[in-house]
């Protein structure tokens, strides 16, 4: 799985590493960090581009953010896409969490998912809430889930 920081450099080391010494380096500025993960889709044609983001937000003092793109032609209807979504977002979230754990940072994992029942991806809303709190993290949708809604949305293809 490729990884990129903001400026497109790639990362060679493993995601948990880089993310280590980014919270190491971070916390040694004096920054109380919180990690916040998000995913985010788009549909052009017959392909789907993801877009899975990790953000570190130092508490009133900006952010960072990792990112991961992957492109599939398997067709999905809207909530099979949110749900997707959510399960890229759950994945990259279980394989850091032990790690954030060990340094006492908070983690969100934010789904693109409308809390409007007039919008189309709220049908999902419900699966997703339950996927996402049964795995014991703590969920956000829109308009608080920044993670997917704004900075994985920049960064799908």
């Amino acid at each position: 799985m490729i990884w990129k920081k903001f400026s497109g450099e790639i990362i060679h080391s493993p995601i948990i590493e880089e993310i280590e010494h980014a919270i190491v380096r971070e916390t040694e500025k004096g920054y109380k960090l919180k990690v916040c993960i998000g995913t985010d889709s788009q549909v052009k044609g017959p392909i789907t581009d993801f877009a899975t983001v990790i953000v570190l937000l130092r508490s009133h003092h900006g952010g960072f953010m990792y990112i991961h793109q992957e492109r599939t032609t398997q067709k999905m209807g809207i909530k099979e896409r949110m749900l997707v979504e959510v399960q890229k977002s759950i994945e990259t979230a279980y394989a850091i969490c032990d790690l954030l754990d060990l340094y006492d940072v908070d983690l969100e994992v934010h789904a693109d998912i409308n809390t409007s029942p007039s919008f189309k991806s709220n049908k999902a809303l419900n699966e997703a809430m339950g996927y996402i709190l049964s795995m014991g993290f703590i969920f956000k949708a829109k308009p608080e889930a920044f993670a997917s809604s704004t900075c994985a949305d920049k960064m799908v293809h």
